[in-house]
């Protein structure tokens, strides 16, 4: 606790035992996943893949992807939470140390599984993933709530698997990735390097949204640097340092504004999802862009009826910027004008679905999303970010971010981790309340309520949210 009050760490890590996972995976797979050493030193995981090209399972892929544009990680082992990560015993004693009644786990390497091109292999590590962290965080269950995985290639069995993770395993919350890639409709042939993107938001994926609302858990949505989904700018640099910056953010805002204008929070007006890692700061800037695009190009927009000057003023004014006139610039001025705006055609018995872009949105300011208590998303310690969000949003912005020590990361921080986030800025108590604990409680709902250690369930931050 810091100062009385629920610290819960929204999305740490665990960094996954090579020597136990894969007794966890069926045999016919085990094969085709491995540790290797690439040129520069680097551990990375190989996996053999399915192969377009060749119809077979022959395709050797590694991630994080090594080199090239969107180059993944390295150097990544923290020397402070790198064991820890590992082992669950350390890792209780740097909770303790530190502060955190709970942390919130999802997986490191399982941020690959939704880029793979066989899904069957896909989903067969979903399920060993979800089996390992299940048996590996039980004997710390009061202090270790896993959060399982699922792959966005095969939908009826991802939704199978919710439930198994849910019902059977007793997990308090589903990940997936912010999005699928697909071939890339001008070079499919290029496929996996040159791709395109089915974001979460598709309708092909709903059943997992909906899914989520019949479970009432939360769905994190966790990307990655390095492994093969689409990531913005992130796909245009060469150094993992410039991915890094846009990768996570990219993917987070992307799926955030997909999942707001797809509609699936319309939809789903109980969904509560988590755009993990990606920092926070940017969400007041993306949801200032949603609401005035909503309110210019959607609820205030008429395609029927577009703006047209009459040819007497824009004549006139043609004339007077000129200085001159003449019957050459004045058919010169007439020419113009029925070229921009040509009354031939009536633009109100146009009959064109594309005039109407997010029509079916035009009764949802997007900032309802956020008053609904549907978004979330996540900070690090040394993230001033959460002080910007109520300057920006009002008080829905200290409902929104949730804090995370990324333990296990590269990036992440561990020593003094929670009262450097505390402090980094000069947060009301209310406010602090929320972003310790209260949002994460809001956003896992009650399978992370009910479960939280004995001596924690009445502590301020429980009355705030």
């Amino acid at each position: 606790m810091y100062e009385g009050l629920l610290v819960v760490d929204a999305d740490a890590h665990k960094i996954e035992n090579p020597l136990i996972i894969l007794d966890y995976l069926e045999a016919e797979y085990r094969d085709r996943i491995s540790l290797v050493v690439d040129s520069i030193g680097e551990q990375r995981v190989k996996v053999v893949d399915f192969n377009p090209a060749t119809g077979k399972s022959d395709l050797p892929r590694l991630f994080p992807q090594p080199e090239g544009l969107g180059r993944g990680g390295f150097r990544n082992l923290h020397p402070e939470t790198t064991l820890g990560g590992m082992f669950n015993k350390l890792r209780i004693e740097h909770m303790d140390r530190e502060g955190i009644d709970v942390q919130v786990i999802y997986g490191t390497l399982n941020l690959f599984f939704s880029s793979l091109l066989d899904k069957d292999f896909a989903i067969a590590l979903c399920r060993a993933y979800n089996n390992y962290i299940a048996d590996d965080c039980h004997a710390y269950r009061d202090r270790l709530k896993p959060i399982g995985v699922v792959c966005l290639q095969d939908v009826d069995e991802a939704v199978k698997e919710m439930r198994r993770c849910v019902n059977e395993l007793g997990l308090i919350g589903v990940a997936t990735a912010p999005n699928m890639p697909v071939p890339h409709p001008k070079a499919p042939a290029a496929f996996p390097e040159i791709r395109t993107c089915k974001v979460v938001s598709h309708p092909d994926f709903r059943p997992i949204l909906q899914t989520a609302v019949e479970l009432d858990i939360a769905l994190g949505l966790h990307g990655g640097p390095g492994s093969y989904m689409v990531g913005g700018i992130a796909d245009h640099t060469e150094t993992f340092v410039l991915t890094h910056i846009f990768v996570q953010r990219n993917q987070q805002q992307l799926a955030m504004a997909r999942m707001v204008f797809d509609g699936a929070f319309e939809q789903f007006p109980t969904l509560r999802v988590g755009f993990l890692e990606g920092g926070c700061g940017w969400v007041a800037d993306l949801a200032h862009a949603m609401h005035e695009h909503w309110e210019k190009r959607i609820r205030d927009f008429d395609p029927k009826h577009p703006y047209r000057p009459s040819l007497m003023e824009y004549g006139k004014l043609m004339l007077q910027e000129r200085g001159t006139s003449n019957s050459s610039l004045i058919n010169q001025a007439r020419n113009i004008y029925e070229l921009l705006w040509n009354r031939e055609t009536d633009p109100t018995q146009i009959d064109d679905a594309s005039l109407y872009e997010h029509f079916e949105l035009r009764d949802r300011d997007p900032m309802d999303y956020f008053e609904r208590g549907q978004i979330f998303t996540s900070f690090e310690s040394d993230d001033p970010g959460p002080a910007y969000l109520p300057v920006a949003m009002g008080e829905v912005g200290k409902r929104v971010a949730c804090f995370s020590g990324d333990y296990g990361h590269w990036d992440g921080v561990l020593e003094n981790c929670v009262r450097d986030a505390a402090t980094v800025a000069d947060y009301d108590h209310d406010h602090l309340a929320r972003l310790l604990g209260g949002n994460a409680l809001a956003l896992y709902g009650e399978r992370l309520r009910q479960s939280l250690p004995t001596g924690t369930q009445s502590t301020p931050s429980l009355s705030v949210v």
